[in-house]
């Protein structure tokens, strides 16, 4: 159960997750939050100090840095990103262990009312006897996705200090903005300088996957006219309305996140700002095919343009922009890097599961501009909101997980020798 990486793993985890580096989706700035940057400062520093070469914080924000080779074997990537989500507060995050968890409820110092168990988040009934980090109930941890990072930061310690293990050439890439869409700059890809990748930004332990959704951004405005309500008769059109008619009006009971699992894509009103006057409406369209994420756009740009006919005088404009594809699109033509993972896994005693990603990672928008990228486990669970838990003991099987790739990829170039 226990692997030799867990104190450290441990010890990362609590670091880098009580610091704030949550992105921004309303900022132009890059990184879109100056915070980030906190947490990837650190990040060099501690590359430079375990002995990793060219170690370096783009412009762009990316942290990247070499693992020298010490056998024959492709160049590989190990990615992660250092922001958290938007969606859920991430100011102030005390992450707290629990060691030992006897398979009860979880409760949280900070939030009386919260409780977590095992028929509330299912893998808590694998962990029993694990170690487990959780916040204090008021905002998330950030495992999503510090636990990439301090998984990747302990394998890469462990072969700079152990050059014994055969492995090829390593390059390590933290990058920010992942959880806005943002995290893969157009130069990353060849400043990376790797021949495949894999992110570690999954959930359960086992998981390999090459299929993410595809996905859109919405932005719907609203321009309704304004007067004072005192003479608003037959004058005032209020956005605000109108934006609601919006949102009502698509198919709330088949086609939203919480309507819908598996092959299923979706529309997601994420957010909302205004006033009558003028109201913004962002959206996040997601489906596993092109075919279907296009469908979704136009249902969108259908229901806008319904309720602009309702009332002439307002103004209704509704803006899709591609956010990432599918990276089976890519992958499925040369899955040589997913079944070296899936060898990889089978060695530290799992069963590899490949099931499509509800999501996405910086690995959809690298394996479409021509860096092969699949995803692995990090045993992050119920990320996004104040649940978030991980177990210590799941991370370091993902950290085995990296390892035994390095291994196999150099054993595997011995072979076609």
């Amino acid at each position: 159960m226990r692997t030799p990486y867990d104190n450290e793993l441990q010890t990362r985890l609590m670091r880098y997750a009580a610091i704030d580096s949550q992105s921004d989706e309303t900022s132009t700035s890059q990184p879109s939050t100056a915070c980030q940057l906190e947490m990837s400062r650190l990040l060099v520093r501690e590359l430079e100090e375990m002995g990793a070469q060219d170690v370096e914080l783009t412009e762009y924000g990316v942290v990247l840095a070499t693992v020298p080779a010490t056998a024959k074997g492709p160049v590989i990537g190990l990615c992660a990103h250092v922001d958290t989500a938007p969606q859920y507060n991430a100011t102030g995050v005390k992450p707290r262990l629990i060691k030992g968890y006897n398979g009860g409820d979880i409760s949280f110092p900070d939030a009386p009312d919260l409780r977590l168990g095992p028929d509330i988040s299912a893998h808590l009934s694998a962990c029993v006897g694990h170690d487990l980090i959780t916040a204090s109930g008021t905002t998330l941890l950030g495992g999503d996705d510090k636990a990439g990072v301090a998984i990747i930061m302990t394998a890469a310690r462990q072969l700079l200090e152990n050059p014994d293990i055969p492995h090829g050439k390593i390059r390590l890439a933290f990058t920010p903005d992942e959880e806005i869409g943002r995290g893969v700059d157009s130069r990353l890809p060849a400043d990376f300088a790797c021949d495949f990748a894999y992110t570690f930004d999954g959930s359960k332990p086992g998981e390999v996957e090459h299929e993410t959704f595809s996905a859109d951004r919405g932005i719907v405005t609203v321009q309704g006219v304004s007067i004072h309500p005192g003479w608003a008769k037959d004058k005032l059109v209020n956005a605000m309305h109108l934006g609601a008619k919006i949102i009502d009006t698509l198919p709330q009971a088949t086609m939203t996140p919480e309507t819908t699992s598996g092959a299923e894509g979706f529309i997601h009103a994420t957010d909302i700002s205004g006033d009558a006057a003028r109201v913004h409406i962002g959206f996040i369209l997601r489906d596993f095919e092109r075919e279907g994420l296009a469908q979704k756009g136009e249902i969108l740009r259908s229901v806008c343009d319904a309720i602009a006919l309702t009332e002439p005088r307002a103004r209704i404009t509704c803006e899709i922009t591609p956010q990432y594809r599918n990276m089976r699109y890519w992958l499925e033509k040369d899955m040589t890097p997913v079944h070296l993972a899936h060898e990889a896994v089978r060695d530290v005693g799992l069963e590899p599961v490949s099931v499509p990603i509800r999501g996405g990672t910086d690995g959809s928008r690298l394996t479409e501009m021509g860096l092969p990228c699949p995803n692995i486990f990090t045993g992050m669970q119920e990320i996004h909101g104040p649940l978030e838990w991980i177990s210590v003991q799941d991370m370091g099987k993902a950290t085995e997980v990296a390892l035994r790739l390095m291994q196999r990829a150099a054993t595997q170039e011995d072979k076609d020798d």
